[in-house]
């Protein structure tokens, strides 16, 4: 029978209790070290909940241009936009609970565009002079369908249509948080992380997705009270802008209507 020298006795029974004693330490420094969220991110996460909100609201302040989409209710009614706009103009869609109509806007010059129903409905209910739907209001809407309608300043509805148009109008309106500003959850816009703002700690003053990615611009806001959600896109995206043709063209030849609900 051979028989084990002390020493390599010794060295036998040391070596699993040091594999112990290094894994422990690795298993005790990854629970003592959680993953960073804020790894790979703008470091926005780390901030306070008013400096996001500051940030935020100095980046889209300082936009060339952006995509906005979503849900508005206002004491007018409810809206559903989706609009092109930058500084100096805008494209896009709005839908109220009764019609459907596209707005363009080049500097001051401000267009609508709606098929006939829409306008054989403003003829129904009396809009600009004359009103009553007859035949030559059928046959105007007719000619009027899908034709854009260049709206002058001086009508009443020129700047509430505008005011669908005016990014920074908009923007200021929609990023306004209410009551005390607290940090939420991480979560992701459109496959970009974000950061949660809220107005109230139960959001009841609005919520604000703000991007972990890059710039850190608002990509949701979330109205307080269930008043709409609006999503945030296309950043300083160009896009162009051109007035119609004259064949895409037509002149209403009184008071638009009004789009209110």
């Amino acid at each position: 029978m051979t028989l084990l020298a002390p020493a390599s006795r010794a060295r036998r029974a040391a070596l699993p209790v040091a594999l112990c004693v290094g894994l422990t330490a690795v298993l005790t420094a990854c629970a003592e070290e959680p993953p960073d969220p804020d790894a790979g991110t703008n470091g926005v996460g780390k901030l306070s909940a008013t400096e996001i909100e500051t940030k935020a609201r100095a980046a889209a302040a300082g936009a060339k241009a952006v995509r906005l989409s979503g849900s508005l209710v206002s004491k007018g009614g409810t809206y559903k936009l989706n609009m092109r706009l930058n500084q100096s103009g805008a494209a896009g869609s709005v839908v109220t609970r009764t019609t459907t109509f596209e707005l363009l806007r080049i500097g001051d010059a401000l267009y609508l565009k709606a098929d006939a129903d829409f306008w054989t409905s403003a003829e129904g209910d009396g809009a600009g002079q004359g009103g009553g739907e007859d035949d030559s209001g059928a046959e105007a809407a007719d000619k009027l369908d899908d034709k854009y309608v260049k709206v002058p300043e001086d009508d009443p509805s020129y700047k509430q249509l505008r005011g669908f148009t005016e990014m920074n109008v908009l923007l200021r309106g929609l990023l306004e948080l209410h009551g005390d500003v607290v940090k939420g959850d991480r979560s992701k816009i459109g496959g970009i992380r974000t950061i949660k703002v809220a107005g109230g700690a139960q959001g009841e003053g609005g919520t604000l997705d703000v991007s972990l990615e890059g710039t850190p611009f608002p990509l949701q806001f979330a109205r307080g009270g269930g008043a709409g959600v609006v999503v945030l896109s296309d950043w300083n995206k160009t896009f162009p802008l051109a007035p119609p043709s004259k064949d895409e063209t037509l002149d209403y030849g009184r008071q638009l209507p009004r789009t209110s609900d």
